[in-house]
């Protein structure tokens, strides 16, 4: 576990309780440090973890773009990379996800067949309107004031993450097994994935168990920082439905 791919690191819980380990996917850009709430959270219930950085650096993107199985984008490179660590972890998993990447644990997911993954959590994400997410991307976070360079770094980056990210998605969870546990954490005031557009990713799939963690105050991906006492609980209980304790 010292020698984990893409920078990765193996947290082990100070007072371990169950058998599963939190795999944790980072949104677009981000980096270990700012997960690390997030570890911490789950090791203190109990949980041995892993943290690692996908390949997203947008200047080293164009040498990343076709996945082991030769499939281009970024979408099924990431998968190829959650897949490796999945692979390095001896025990059952629990995979947490973040923003528009969780399509990357999505397929990862389905590709195994949750044959060693017990549960997903969602958090702000994926979109089923990715360009639009991408504009909302470049509005609220990069502030690109110009509409026709937004408009040309959002279909730039949807290209790269790939041509037909929706429907892929779509088919993706149309082969996770009946009854799979999926936790999908939105919230109201998140100005660049709305809960109608995780909504429609998740909906036509009946066979998913899965359940809705509304923060009406939230923006993106700020459950855990800015509304704990609603976002701690909940998720402790969905974490606790699908793991098995250590006798």
């Amino acid at each position: 576990m010292n020698n984990l791919p893409y920078d990765g690191e193996y947290l082990k819980s100070p007072n371990k309780k169950f058998k599963e380990a939190v795999v944790f996917v980072p949104f677009f850009g981000g980096k270990k440090p700012q997960l690390r709430k997030h570890a911490e959270f789950v090791n203190s219930l109990g949980y041995d973890c892993v943290l690692f950085e996908l390949l997203d650096s947008v200047k080293e993107a164009p040498t990343h773009l076709v996945s082991s199985s030769l499939q281009f984008g970024l979408k099924h490179v990431w998968t190829d990379q959650i897949e490796n660590i999945l692979n390095l972890i001896p025990q059952d998993k629990i995979i947490f996800a973040f923003s528009n990447p969780s399509a990357s644990a999505i397929e990862a997911v389905a590709r195994r067949k949750a044959s060693d993954i017990k549960g997903l959590i969602c958090d702000g994400g994926p979109s089923s309107e990715l360009w639009k997410s991408m504009m909302n991307y470049f509005t609220h976070e990069q502030n690109l004031k110009i509409f026709p360079l937004k408009a040309l770094a959002s279909t730039a980056l949807t290209l790269m993450w790939h041509p037909k990210f929706s429907s892929i998605m779509q088919e993706d969870l149309k082969l996770i097994p009946e009854g799979f546990r999926i936790l999908s954490i939105r919230g109201w005031k998140d100005k660049l994935i709305s809960p109608q557009m995780i909504d429609k990713v998740f909906e036509p799939h009946t066979q998913i168990d899965w359940q809705k963690l509304s923060l009406p105050q939230a923006g993106h991906i700020n459950g855990l920082k800015d509304f704990s006492e609603e976002y701690i609980p909940p998720v402790t209980v969905f974490l606790e439905e699908v793991s098995t304790k250590i006798s």
